[in-house]
Formats: C-alpha cells, sequence, structure tokens
C-alpha cells in the first residue's frame, strides 16, 4: 500500500514537471496541498491500523468505538467552512486545502462502512475503501495538471 501512494505521487511530480510550469503555477498549489495531506494521512492510518491488528499499538476498549472517518468528516466541515467565509483571501487557501486532504484520507478510508454500514475495514468489502482512495488520488492529480490548462492547445498538442 504504501508504495502504491509512493509511486503515485512521484508520477504526479514527474508528468507535472514534463508540463513546463505548469506544476508552480499559483492556482494549482491547493490541489498539490491537498494531494500530499490525503497521502501522507492515507498511509498514516493504514500503517497505525495494521499496527493495531497486529497488537503492536493499542485499539479503543469500551462500549464506545470512534471510527477515525468521524474526525474526517468534523475536518470536511471545518475546511469547507474555512474555504467558504475566506475564499477571497488567497493565503487562507492553504489551510483549508491541507484540512480537506486530511479529511478526506480519514473518510474514505472507511469509506466501505458507508457502504456496507458495518465495519468490514478488515474482511473482502473493505477493498471498496482502498479503490476509494485510488480513484480520489487520481482524480486530485487530474486537478493538478489540467489547472489552467487551456484544452483548445492540450487537444491541438494531442492530436498534432
Amino acid at each position: 500500500m504504501t508504495n502504491l501512494c509512493f509511486d503515485a505521487c512521484s508520477g504526479i511530480i514527474e508528468v507535472c514537471g514534463q508540463m513546463p510550469g505548469r506544476f508552480y503555477m499559483k492556482k494549482s498549489v491547493p490541489q498539490f496541498f491537498i494531494l500530499i495531506s490525503f497521502l501522507t494521512t492515507f498511509v498514516i492510518i493504514r500503517t497505525i491500523t495494521h499496527l493495531q491488528k497486529a497488537h503492536l499499538l493499542p485499539n479503543q476498549n469500551g462500549a464506545l468505538h470512534i471510527h477515525h472517518m468521524t474526525p474526517g468528516i468534523i475536518l470536511l466541515l471545518i475546511s469547507g467552512f474555512i474555504g467558504i467565509s475566506f475564499w477571497r483571501n488567497k493565503m487562507a487557501h492553504r489551510l483549508p486545502a491541507i484540512l480537506f486532504g486530511i479529511g478526506a484520507a480519514l473518510t474514505l478510508d472507511e469509506f466501505a462502512l458507508w457502504l456496507f454500514l458495518r465495519d468490514v475495514y478488515w474482511a473482502r468489502q473493505g477493498r471498496d475503501s482502498v479503490d476509494a482512495v485510488i480513484i480520489a488520488i487520481t482524480l486530485i492529480s487530474l486537478s493538478i495538471i489540467f489547472t489552467d490548462v487551456s484544452f483548445k492547445k492540450l487537444i491541438k498538442r494531442i492530436f498534432h
């Protein structure tokens, strides 16, 4: 799993590096922060859950079990509020982008829980969460690549 995230990130950087000036454009910076915070959080949360399954880290005990999608949803709400409230302030774009990436990773890592309405994290159906994360990484990466791309120039470049 970790290799997949690192491969995806290095592939994105390689593709963006081939597009002169595209990667460093100011308009794609928030998407880049979303991607990096998303990938970092996903790798960390998967590592923690695997260590908990191996009994190397303690897990929650007791009647109340708070899934990590709960703080993820809270972070998504906070990032949305900050993004909407301060959308004109360009300096304020990074904080909601980072919070959104973290919240999205925490939430999508338990996508199968939404889908099946039961804890299937370690079951076969838990793979749906990984698929949702891969789709999210792909979409965020495409948003970085195609931010401010003139589609007329892109089509011309592809077909000529």
